[in-house]
């Protein structure tokens, strides 16, 4: 009959070393009658003082496990197991590196309390004769290997490679402790490494609870790296969709700028040669967001491209065209879209918009709105169709067009959003103004001061300027 043994309480493992503040009872003599030391204190108060020191270290593991679970990006994710890291193994300074087993990527290091010339050092010590190495490229890196390795006193070793003495003693680091980032279900994903300024290693409470913080941390790291590539993967979509080059046009220079959202979205633009020397402009957005609107953006744009090649002239009619397209082809969707037939010789536009918001004409004497016919957009009414404007460019003078995600983007209501873009166009130092890709980089930076991936919104950002000589 097998012996009682104690149920396991939820987070605390059995076979948890004693911790270092705690003193376990000597054995007793066999066939003795156990006596007391003197003012030793009783069992309750050992198995008190245990208890306490593991609700310590669940406690502390919980804090940092939550500081964890907060990251939303991958890098911050790394940055935090590396701090968190450092506090339980009683280090200053460490890294990360991050190098899937798959080769997927990304692959990236970051370094604690280094700065990137110490990488640098770093990365020109042979790559066997470094603790991540060891684990990257070995079995003890993969799950179920060793996991971890523990250099207590580098100096003193041996076999220590001579560019690893001279990179340790100009960064001052005597010792090292590392463990490798793997999962079951994700393989390997790195390995972090800890230094210390003097000979020492981390005691066996501290390496066991390191090891149960970074085996939690890099399931975490799992997912957010999932993450990343499906963003990363659904950005190169987007892109390749999206013209690889701009058109090169007698009488205009044009220049875009495209940020992709998170999620992927439907924004576009587009520039084409058309008969007679003609020039065509287009943006616009897909309603919805990830792979089925980048798709149905694809699909829209390579449509609008063969409607405006055969009727380019009449931006109403392609826009008709392009609506009908979407209302038989995909009735529950809808889009914004703008067309504009560009005359460079004359410095002539004619355009339509569905839904979207006017082009904005920027010049040493003018930056104003166009004035473009109220509509609906695509797949809205049972039939669209709306009169296009007219209007004469002056010399100089650069027609931006955009999307609506720079407007959203800025968290701000519709009409403010306008009035700070109108602001950002007119603010346009004259030094700038014979470069549409400045003017477009100006409009973005002074739009969204904080940033394209701080502002508070998610859509795409698509500009498209375009400056008559």
């Amino acid at each position: 009959m097998n012996a009682p043994h104690h149920s396991k309480v939820a987070g605390i493992d059995s076979t948890v070393p004693t911790p270092a503040h705690t003193v376990a009872p000597a054995p007793p003599v066999p066939g003795t009658a156990p006596v007391p030391a003197p003012n030793s204190p009783a069992p309750s108060t050992l198995l008190q003082d245990r208890l306490a020191g593991w609700v310590s270290d669940l406690t502390t593991l919980h804090e940092l496990t939550e500081r964890l679970a907060r990251t939303d990006s991958l890098d911050g994710a790394l940055q935090e197991l590396l701090c968190a890291g450092a506090a339980l193994v009683g280090a200053r300074r460490g890294l990360v590196v991050l190098e899937p087993a798959d080769g997927l990527g990304p692959e990236t290091t970051l370094g604690l309390g280094l700065g990137r010339a110490d990488l640098g050092h770093i990365e020109t010590v042979p790559r066997d004769a470094m603790s991540y190495g060891e684990l990257l490229d070995t079995a003890a890196g993969l799950p179920g290997g060793g996991g971890e390795i523990v250099h207590p006193d580098l100096f003193a070793e041996d076999g220590l490679d001579p560019r690893h003495r001279e990179v340790a003693a100009r960064l001052g680091y005597a010792a090292s402790y590392a463990l490798t980032l793997s999962t079951e279900a994700a393989d390997r994903l790195g390995a972090a490494v800890w230094l210390y300024d003097e000979p020492a290693e981390p005691n066996e409470r501290q390496r066991h609870l390191a090891g149960l913080y970074v085996r939690c941390g890099t399931e975490h790291l799992a997912r957010l790296l999932e993450v990343a590539r499906t963003r990363a993967c659904m950005a190169t979509i987007s892109e390749e969709l999206l013209p690889s080059r701009l058109p090169r046009v007698a009488g205009v220079q044009l220049a875009a700028r495209h940020r992709t959202g998170p999620r992927g979205g439907g924004d576009w633009y587009d520039a084409l040669p058309l008969p007679d020397a003609a020039l065509g402009l287009a943006v616009g957005s897909v309603t919805g967001s990830g792979p089925s609107a980048v798709a149905a953006m694809g699909r829209l744009r390579a449509s609008l491209r063969a409607y405006a090649v055969m009727e380019g002239e009449d931006p109403v009619a392609v826009l008709s065209d392009l609506e009908l397209l979407l209302r038989l082809t995909e009735p529950a969707r809808s889009a914004t879209a703008l067309f504009a037939y560009c005359e460079p010789a004359l410095r002539k536009v004619t355009l339509a918009g569905a839904g979207h918001s006017p082009p904005l004409l920027i010049g040493e004497r003018r930056t104003e709105f166009a004035e473009t016919s109220v509509s609906a957009p695509l797949g809205m009414l049972a039939c669209w169709e709306a009169p296009s404007v007219e209007f004469q460019a002056e010399a100089g003078e650069t027609v931006l067009l955009y999307t609506d995600g720079l407007l959203h983007r800025t968290g701000d209501p519709t009409d403010r959003a306008f009035a700070r873009l109108h602001a950002a166009a007119a603010s346009v130092p004259r030094a700038m103004r014979r470069d549409p890709g400045a003017i477009a980089d100006h409009v973005l930076r002074t739009v969204l001061p904080d940033g394209l991936e701080a502002a508070d919104s998610e859509e795409d950002v698509v500009l498209l300027a375009a400056r008559f000589d």
